[in-house]
């Protein structure tokens, strides 16, 4: 199969229009702000390169030829048709990954292009599961790894990346004081955020082909996203506009983010009707890896919710709390953050946004190991998720 992914697409600064080459390693455009990769002409089926039994298998749509990928196995979840509470929903286990969660995918395409540009040692700040891909695919490339999270981070993601190599500093003080610490260490290290690069953002993007596969080449009515910085809402908003153009579906999914109510920053400028930042209470949330305040790129992420018609939701802590026990009852053990999702799909069927006829995915994102300190707790003072 010949990889003929496109030489003509560049970076573009999402703010002036500035443009860069995408062979140079860059994170952000010279004005500090973020980049997206221009607009790309997606793939027909026949262009998936079935040989390949990971992410790699849709290396076609990424911007960037990339003969040798640093790949453990991601992607290629399973897709299960189950009920939850009552309603028909496919659940994509996202979280069946080489560490346990869905962040392996943008990981995976990230540190590929970064080794291919000649980075060698990288910096990356986040809650828990972010840390642990860049630590995993760092090792795996041969790069050496620096992850900075905050204080309270579940101590069985520490050990994870302290296990895979990752070089970890804890840092004091709410999330926002992680990221800014990152920066401070960008200055002599190369920043490879989760967040910010754009890289990131195209590996991600695999898990929108992977359901259009996944549904026999079509694309579902509706998707369902646990949402902190909104990765999987912008991957998923470029794979399908990308079928689209490429005329391999007729319409565009409708994205419906989810969000804890003690932590909803997107929700609350939906509700407003904004395309930016609003005033929001925030507090802390069993959902840590959706605690992110306020997202970098809140804006493409309001424009993609938008575009595709779709809407957002916030959830309580006890309902949180409930669709966790409640999954695991059925066999699907996945941490707090992916089980918002699960609730706020429960949510969108109760207020008639979602019909249970129509095709319905929700993306469950990381692993239930990823949160032993939640389940004991849980199961020390008997909750139940009935």
């Amino acid at each position: 199969m010949t990889d003929d992914s496109s030489g003509d697409a560049v970076l573009i600064d999402e703010v002036d229009g500035t443009i860069y080459p995408l062979d140079v390693p860059r994170w952000r455009s010279d004005t500090g702000n973020t980049l997206r990769v221009s607009d790309l002409p997606g793939i027909s089926r026949n262009r998936i390169d079935h040989s390949e039994r990971s992410i790699w298998r849709y290396r076609a749509a990424l911007p960037l030829i990339v003969p040798d990928p640093v790949s453990l196995g991601e992607g290629c979840t399973p897709l299960v048709r189950r009920q939850f509470r009552g309603n028909d929903v496919w659940f994509k286990l996202d979280w069946m990954m080489p560490t346990g969660s869905f962040k392996d995918r943008g990981a995976s395409v990230m540190i590929s292009i970064l080794r291919q540009q000649g980075v060698r040692e990288l910096v990356e700040d986040s809650s828990g599961n972010g840390g642990a891909a860049i630590a995993a695919y760092g090792a795996a490339a041969g790069l050496k790894t620096h992850i900075l999270a905050p204080t309270g981070t579940e101590a069985s993601k520490i050990g994870q990346i302290a296990a895979l190599n990752g070089q970890i500093r804890l840092i004091p003080g709410p999330r926002e004081a992680t990221g800014a610490a990152a920066l401070a260490m960008a200055e002599t290290v190369f920043y490879a955020s989760h967040n910010w690069h754009p890289f990131f953002i195209q590996g991600t993007k695999t898990l929108g082909y992977e359901l259009w596969e996944d549904l026999g080449f079509r694309a579902p009515d509706n998707i369902v996203i646990p949402t902190g910085a909104g990765s999987n809402v912008l991957g998923c908003d470029l794979a399908f506009r990308e079928l689209l153009a490429a005329s391999e579906i007729e319409r565009l999914p409708r994205l419906f983010v989810v969000q804890p109510a003690n932590c909803a920053s997107i929700v609350a400028a939906v509700t407003a009707g904004a395309d930016d930042h609003v005033n929001c209470r925030i507090a802390p949330t069993i959902a840590e890896g959706t605690a992110i305040r306020r997202p970098i790129r809140i804006k493409a992420v309001l424009a993609a919710i938008r575009r595709s018609c779709g809407g957002a939701v916030s959830v309580s802590e006890d309902s949180i709390r409930s669709a966790a026990l409640a999954l695991a009852g059925d066999g699907l053990f996945v941490e707090p953050t992916s089980a918002i999702a699960a609730c706020g799909f429960e949510l969108l069927c109760r207020g008639g946004a979602i019909d249970e006829r129509q095709t319905t995915a929700v993306i469950l994102t990381g692993s239930g190991l990823k949160a032993p300190s939640f389940y004991q707790v849980t199961q020390e003072s008997g909750s139940s998720g009935a």
